[in-house]
């Protein structure tokens, strides 16, 4: 069971590693100043392919909770992700989504009554500090959308991955996917085409960059990572996150040439054992709540990593 767990875990941990190449893709392969354009080629062509895939409709509520949640984890999420990746350095943007984990929390507890427990909040408050520390000095750049950005897809994507837990849907994690990717592709069509009106010319590198997040950072990163709220209680799954910006510097400083020191390093292990310190389980609570059962993708009773 425990094994079962772990397995959660490191499934989870995609997610987060697939994200971590957003802002050097879109810094380096995708159209500039185009936020919305790129969040929308991020979303329906791979919704609709997997829709096609899939072939399941929503059911009786599922449509309107599918609507809300495409809006939230997509069609707001998205543009905010990529309006933080175009105005703010790549570091900022990171130390501000580093806060996803103690908001996660905060919701949890009122909508589906899971306690932050001390370790966890710890844990994303080591996180944190180690995010800081990773993009310490990276501060050129920053513009007012930027932050309104990064903040706000902070705030929605919680909400979203919150209701995803009190929600349970009864379908596999592909089919849920395809739901919300469809949905925010949809609020995103006219809205791009309003605010920035035709689509700019995609050249090979842009077509590799959107290939990019559309498969590895949007089809296979979603189904990792709704696979662990399934399973794990949201306040662990959060802290995976912060493997996120540990990406974003391993690759900045793999390819763009970014500065790489102590200071680095030691935020680099704050981080990593912020995650795996929020993954140990409460001795006052070890009830295991009841994983999302589908029919295509049947869950197992497994225990949770820490108490609610």
């Amino acid at each position: 069971m425990e094994t079962n767990a772990v397995r959660a875990g490191l499934v989870t941990a995609v997610a987060p590693l697939a994200w971590g190449t957003t802002y050097l893709v879109t810094e380096q392969l995708l159209p500039p100043d185009r936020p919305l354009f790129a969040a929308l080629m991020r979303a329906l062509p791979a919704g609709l392919l997997l829709l096609a895939v899939t072939r399941t409709l929503p059911r009786g509520s599922w449509w309107w909770k599918a609507v809300v949640l495409g809006v939230l984890n997509i069609g707001v999420f998205f543009p905010l992700v990529f309006l933080a990746a175009y105005g703010l350095p790549g570091g900022l943007a990171a130390t501000v989504q580093a806060a996803s984990p103690l908001v996660v929390m905060a919701l949890a507890w009122p909508l589906i009554r899971e306690r932050p427990t001390a370790v966890r909040v710890v844990s994303a408050l080591v996180g944190l500090l180690g995010v800081g520390l990773l993009v310490l000095g990276s501060r050129d750049g920053v513009t007012a959308l930027g932050l309104v950005g990064a903040f706000g897809s902070v705030a929605v994507s919680a909400l979203g991955f919150v209701l995803v837990k009190r929600w349970a849907p009864p379908v596999g994690m592909l089919t849920l996917v395809s739901w919300q990717l469809v949905v925010g592709g949809l609020v995103l069509l006219p809205v791009a085409l309003l605010v920035e009106g035709a689509p700019p010319a995609i050249d090979a590198p842009a077509a590799a960059g959107f290939l990019w997040i559309g498969v590895v950072g949007t089809i296979v990163a979603y189904y990792c990572w709704f696979h662990g709220l399934s399973r794990l209680p949201a306040g662990a799954v959060s802290l995976v996150g912060l493997l996120n910006p540990v990406t974003g510097t391993v690759l900045g400083v793999a390819f763009a040439a970014e500065a790489f020191g102590l200071t680095q390093a030691l935020g680099m292990a704050l981080v990593l054992g912020g995650v795996l310190a929020g993954q140990r389980r409460s001795r006052r609570s070890r009830r295991a709540a009841p994983p999302v059962a589908t029919p295509e993708e049947p869950a197992v009773r497994e225990p949770v990593l820490a108490g609610r």
